[in-house]
């Protein structure tokens, strides 16, 4: 495409959003940037303030330009002999904010002058944190905002996954982000992981005495979240395009170059999607952006269960369907691989299950057969645990070196108490007995 052309459409963009969306004003703006005012100008006017007023909030000047660029018009101006030149700039004054969708609040950050300030950081501070991801990652590793750490997962031959913790300076503007604009932001309601007034409780007991419970894993849930979605995601709260990239270099990260070429633990599939830019992994504000992601996940899936008869819920990674024993499983399998993969995320098949109600259907390992219970196993091997350090002394029993073994065993007992008070009550009377001065 011809620079000057695309330059002098996205100056007519420009001088559109400088104003009110009406056909007089657009009209008057793009005739002071051309400088004068050809008979296709006030048609390209009246077309664009046709524009829905929900549509028109949300078009930046890159969108709106490849319209004008689709006037024939203004494509008929460019094949003649008069070619539109831009002769002045109009600029969107920088206040200019449009109003959050679905009354949602949200900071007034109209800049990345305003986001700076707002987070209590100076520009060259802020620019620091939101380097190009491309440029970052290739940067030396001291120089990197993040520090990765790689923890095997749960089974054998299950691979790693990887930590990128955020360093302090970083971690404390996430935190800010995550009080100021994320907090108030709810996500779907079949999203229990990660969301206040909500737990894994709750989730489980979406599913309890149902006939049929299908569980699906989603692989690598922070990785598949890319910057793109983030991006999109803050655009969708009206913020310009510039805030929105500042925002979304706030909260997602690259893995440095240098040391993916240094750690050959990680599958090559894995690998690639980390060299993007997403969501890492230890920052405080991945969980709630990972669950504002997934709310077209979340609604696709909670229908798709209604269509069947059945209930979804999500906790983090973890997807959970139940209902009745007819349930078609491997259509639903199919449906939820290919709605996960259509928004951007893995199934794991290796983790799929199909619980009858003959076998222990178990939701983040709670059993929900009758109603949210403890698994009686890891109820017997925690009484056996208190029991032992009644008879022989705490400091016997604590094979893993917990730093606070008295405070793990009283959170596994409360953690009791929220599945089943009676089986609670018991290991807290053994609780209560073990001298913790031996």
């Amino acid at each position: 495409m011809d620079t000057a052309r695309t330059m002098t459409a996205r100056a007519l963009a420009r001088a559109m959003l400088a104003g009110p969306h009406d056909v007089d004003g657009l009209a008057a703006r793009m005739a002071v940037c051309l400088q004068a005012r050809p008979p296709w100008l006030a048609r390209l006017a009246q077309a664009m303030a046709r524009v829905p007023g929900e549509v028109w909030r949300r078009l930046d000047v890159q969108t709106l330009g490849e319209r004008v660029l689709a006037d024939d018009g203004f494509a008929e101006a460019w094949a003649g002999d008069a070619r539109p030149q831009a002769r002045h700039w109009l600029l969107r004054p920088p206040e200019d904010l449009p109003p959050a969708p679905a009354g949602l609040e949200r900071p007034h950050w109209p800049t990345v002058g305003a986001l700076a300030r707002g987070l209590g950081l100076t520009p060259a501070g802020l620019w620091r944190l939101t380097l190009p991801a491309d440029w970052q990652r290739r940067r030396p590793l001291a120089q990197q905002h993040y520090r990765q750490q790689l923890v095997p997962k749960r089974g054998d031959g299950a691979g790693w996954r990887l930590l990128e913790v955020p360093e302090p300076h970083l971690r404390a503007v996430q935190r800010r982000l995550l009080t100021q604009l994320l907090d108030g932001l709810p996500p779907h309601p079949a999203a229990f992981g990660f969301a206040p007034g909500r737990s894994v409780v709750q989730h489980a007991a979406q599913h309890a005495g149902q006939g049929r419970v299908l569980r699906f894993d989603l692989s690598d849930f922070f990785a598949t979240v890319c910057a793109s979605r983030v991006h999109a995601l803050f655009r969708a709260l009206g913020y310009s395009t510039a805030v929105a990239c500042a925002l979304t270099a706030l909260g997602t990260t690259a893995a440095p170059e240098a040391w993916l070429r240094g750690e050959p633990r990680l599958a090559w599939p894995q690998r690639q999607r980390l060299r993007d830019p997403h969501l890492p992994q230890g920052a405080p504000t991945s969980p709630a952006l990972a669950n504002l992601c997934a709310f077209g996940l979340d609604a696709r899936l909670t229908g798709l269960a209604e269509a069947f008869g059945a209930r979804y819920s999500r906790y983090a990674d973890d997807l959970v369907i139940s209902g009745p024993a007819t349930l078609p499983v491997h259509a639903l399998s199919a449906w939820v691989a290919a709605i996960a993969a259509d928004e951007g995320f893995v199934i794991n098949p290796r983790k799929t299950r199909a619980l009858g109600a003959g076998q222990r259907q178990s939701v983040c390992g709670i059993v929900v057969n009758a109603r949210p219970n403890l698994p009686r196993d890891e109820f017997d091997r925690l009484k056996a645990v208190l029991h032992r350090c009644v008879i022989d002394g705490p400091s016997t029993q604590n094979r893993d070196d917990h730093a606070d073994w008295r405070g793990h065993l009283q959170g596994r007992v409360a953690w009791t108490a929220q599945l089943n008070a009676a089986r609670a009550q018991k290991l807290k009377k053994l609780l209560d007995r073990i001298d913790w001065a031996r």
